[in-house]
């Protein structure tokens, strides 16, 4: 995995954290390749296959009526349709969920100046699959509960928690916690925040846009979804979108999460003092509104700092 060659962390622009998303993109396009192809491809192949027979099974007993020359559709169909269709999305849900979760252990690593490989991010996002999943259905239905009382407050929700997921992979706070800490960090700096997600997720919208594109003009030239070459079309299609854009996403809700913790938290010289062995200058950190730390606490009774870290327990509860 290469690493982004960075001296040290600072506050980044909105434009300097799409630019620097991009180039860790470029760089390291092999491992995170690798790390979507390896996910998404086999769901894809059978995501494809269930629309496939769906699609067939109901062209096929379509019927018209006699009498009031009206198309007809038997139950049974109707149901086989629906359940290949709760299907593909759970395991598009699914596939994505694990795929972003490895591209944004990935992408921290490399953001961080750290080594690491596809097969130890996959492995690294399949043992934490459920506490992604559930912040993923968490933050999917306070935001949609929140936009059906009134849009503002959805979107107000979903960017405070838009860097939950990077919470999770790095500082191993699950569930409500993650959400909690995410609106933290984002706290102060929403307008910014909605910015860079914004433009993030609009570039990712072209990218799949153009994408999109290129299948309805194939699929203009006469090639029927359920045929082989539709098919193959669809499981292409469907990979390469995802290539295209899982990585990206995750690397600029990555880069925005530490330029929060850069902005908060005095991350950077935190960052800077740990790779040199030393401890940062309370007051550098105080002068960033970092938390101020303790004395060393050989018992462990105490924390490193004051709010203590997420997830820190005395030694004596661990």
């Amino acid at each position: 995995m290469t690493t982004l060659d960075l001296p040290k962390l600072r506050p980044l622009g909105v434009g300097e954290i799409l630019d620097v998303s991009l180039k860790i993109v470029w760089r390291n396009a092999g491992t995170l390749i690798r790390v979507v192809v390896f996910v998404v491809f086999p769901v894809e192949i059978l995501s494809a296959l269930l629309q496939a027979s769906a699609s067939s099974s109901s062209s096929n007993h379509l019927k018209i009526d006699q009498t009031t020359g009206q198309l007809t559709f038997s139950q049974s169909n109707l149901n086989a349709v629906i359940g290949a269709t709760v299907a593909v999305f759970v395991l598009a849900l699914l596939a994505s969920t694990i795929a972003s979760g490895a591209c944004f252990r990935a992408i921290a690593s490399a953001y961080l100046g750290e080594q690491t490989t596809w097969k130890d991010s996959l492995r690294f996002a399949l043992r934490r699959s459920l506490s992604l999943l559930w912040i993923t259905i968490l933050v999917g239905v306070l935001s949609v509960l929140a936009a059906i009382a009134c849009v503002l407050p959805g979107i107000y929700l979903w960017v405070g928690c838009s860097v939950a997921v990077p919470v999770l992979m790095t500082e191993g706070v699950k569930g409500r916690k993650a959400l909690g800490r995410s609106r933290k960090l984002v706290s102060g700096f929403w307008w910014r925040t909605f910015g860079v997600t914004a433009l993030g997720y609009l570039l990712s919208s072209i990218l799949t846009g153009a994408l999109s594109g290129v299948i309805i003009g194939f699929a203009a030239s006469g090639t029927r979804s359920d045929s082989f070459a539709g098919i193959v079309l669809n499981i292409v299609a469907g990979t390469l979108g995802r290539v295209l854009t899982t990585p990206f996403v995750a690397a600029f809700i990555t880069v925005l999460y530490f330029d929060l913790r850069v902005r908060k938290e005095a991350f950077d010289l935190q960052l800077l003092a740990q790779r040199i062995g030393v401890e940062p200058p309370p007051e550098a950190l105080a002068r960033a509104g970092a938390p101020s730390p303790f004395e060393p606490d050989p018992d462990g009774d105490q924390p490193p700092f004051w709010p203590p870290p997420p997830g820190w327990k005395p030694r004596g509860d661990r």
